[in-house]
């Protein structure tokens, strides 16, 4: 048995942070049908979570996990009977969710007020930038818009030059796929108790902002905060920081607690050092005393001496907070990652054997499962139609007219 099995989501999201939402509750067991447009409605899209085409996109879609254990159906929305096919798609599902600019799926009839009339137990996710009100509500943007305005942006980097840009994984990923399931799911365990479905306004600059809670704690009681490169977070204090080694890599240190750090220092030979240690002001402040320099470019100078995985077998060893830099290659081939079975190893009909990441919530009694690959545009069109009750005449006929593909 899987955690979700029986929930039918409807996915209309046509970039990456809808797809990779919907994946993690495919992965956990729901039936998820990605709703994409025809090829001729694609002109002025460029989503990232549309399903590829024909058989010459078998291979991406074969490697394309955030699609993963969903099904596809092509359908052109714009069309009445397009329209009408997904209101009687909707009257069965359990979760909608939908990702594009605020007030495209009110023009479109399949807003949250038209589907609850159909079915009022459907829980309707809208994921957006902004949010579907506010001032910022119709200003487009990405990741790092998102995460500029949201306040993370301008934490990360050194103290000089420009903010350093952290992929998209904080606002997208973070602040948009993972709050928008955990709605999701919370909406569903309420509806267990009310019978209603309900409404989720999920905006991932909001999300961004609630990453910021602890930060922000600080700032709200005592009016201070972190500046970009100048706090212990951010790189300023010898003890929390990344070192070049031997052989070219890096090498992260974590010894906030102080018996850590004199650890450290016993280690490398300068136990004079371990009275400069973590303070609580750290957090906020910049060094103030000389002394943290001479510190870091010992540290600099030290771990320069040894290749990374020479310091990483030493301080490991010695039960120290320190983590190698691991690239694409070298993060699945790591010895814990392979254990945690974070890299899947599938069988692909057409493509032979696919790699793919893992499903990180690990459930001791229904466990997640890849169950299938990622489908190619309209695979399952004739299939989710003829569940529906129509007809291979009726579907022929939109076929003809563009309606599905």
């Amino acid at each position: 048995m899987l955690a979700l099995e029986g929930i039918k989501v409807v996915d209309l999201t046509h970039v990456a942070p809808g797809a990779y939402c919907t994946m993690i509750l495919a992965d956990l067991g729901a039936d998820v049908l990605k709703v994409d447009p025809p090829p001729a409605a694609r002109a002025n899209m460029t989503g990232t979570g549309m399903s590829p085409i024909g058989e010459e996109g078998r291979r991406e879609a074969a490697f394309y996990a955030p699609n993963r254990n969903k099904r596809s159906i092509a359908l052109n929305l714009r069309s009445e009977e397009g329209k009408g096919i997904l209101h009687r798609l909707a009257g069965r599902a359990d979760v909608m969710v939908e990702g594009f600019s605020p007030g495209t799926v009110k023009r479109l009839g399949v807003d949250y007020e038209t589907i609850a009339r159909i079915n009022p137990r459907v829980v309707y996710c809208s994921l957006s930038g902004y949010g579907q009100d506010g001032p910022y509500r119709d200003l487009p943007g990405h990741d790092i818009n998102y995460i500029a305005m949201g306040g993370v942006l301008g934490l990360i980097g050194s103290e000089r030059g420009a903010p350093a840009l952290p992929q998209n994984l904080i606002a997208d990923f973070a602040g948009g796929s993972l709050f928008a399931a955990i709605g999701i799911l919370t909406a569903l365990l309420a509806r267990e108790r009310t019978g209603r479905g309900q409404y989720l306004d999920l905006s991932m600059t909001d999300g961004v902002v609630s990453l910021l809670t602890w930060e922000a704690t600080r700032y709200f009681r005592e009016g201070k905060f972190q500046q970009r490169g100048t706090a212990m977070l951010g790189g300023a204090y010898p003890y929390y920081g990344v070192y070049e080694t031997k052989d070219g890599k890096y090498l992260s240190i974590g010894c906030i607690e102080p018996r850590f750090w004199e650890t450290l220092c016993r280690l490398l030979g300068r136990e004079d050092y371990a009275s400069y240690t973590f303070r609580p002001e750290h957090f906020t402040d910049k060094p103030r005393d000389r002394k943290w320099a001479e510190i870091k470019r010992f540290l600099e100078a030290k771990f320069i001496t040894r290749t990374r995985q020479e310091w990483f077998d030493l301080l490991s060893g010695a039960g120290l907070p320190v983590g190698k830099v691991n690239a694409m290659d070298e993060l699945f081939s790591d010895p814990q990652v392979l254990h945690r079975r974070m890299v899947l190893e599938l069988d692909h009909p057409a493509v032979g054997k696919v790699r793919q990441v893992g499903i990180p919530v690990k459930l001791s009694e229904t466990p997640g499962r890849v169950r299938s690959l990622s489908p190619v545009l309209g695979e399952h069109t004739d299939a989710v139609l003829k569940e529906l009750g129509y007809s291979t005449e009726q579907i022929r006929g939109w076929r003809e007219a563009g309606v599905v593909v």
